[in-house]
């Protein structure tokens, strides 16, 4: 497996993302078309709106499904990082810290992280930031 870095830690999942959604957007474009070819058919504008609505809600669970996996990440990564800073230094992460800059710390080796942790909180650093200033990557697979 290659060594993970910041240009390389964002991962992509082929089926979700380069299959699943051209095939969402395909079909919003097939049920606007066959909606708007519809108009004016009493017989086919109910099953042709049905459809569009299906779709536009597929495209929402398609969207609400990836934002509710990464709020779960989210919320096991900031217990985790809380926990590796209270084993460094005795101390829980420092209430600034927003999830994001959070995200972005998990990154950091137990050498740089809590003098990253700290500067963070000092000096309000984003997440790309943090990620950025990271000498010795700690890879994250897991993350999808």
């Amino acid at each position: 497996m290659e060594a993970q870095n910041y240009s390389n830690h964002r991962k992509y999942v082929p089926l979700f993302h380069m299959v699943l959604f051209p095939v969402l957007v395909l079909t919003l474009g097939g049920a606007s078309v066959n909606l708007y070819q519809s108009i004016g058919d009493h017989q086919r504008i109910y099953s042709a709106s049905l459809i569009l609505v299906l779709v536009l809600c597929s495209i929402g669970i398609f969207f609400l499904c990836r934002i509710f996996a990464l709020k779960a990440q989210d919320r096991a990564i900031k217990a985790e990082e809380n926990l590796r800073h209270y084993v460094l230094t005795g101390k829980l992460l420092d209430g600034r810290l927003t999830v994001r800059q959070i995200v972005g710390l998990r990154f950091a080796s137990d050498e740089e992280f809590v003098e990253l942790a700290r500067k963070a909180a000092a000096e309000n650093i984003g997440e790309e930031e943090i990620k950025q200033s990271i000498r010795t990557w700690r890879a994250d697979h897991y993350r999808v």
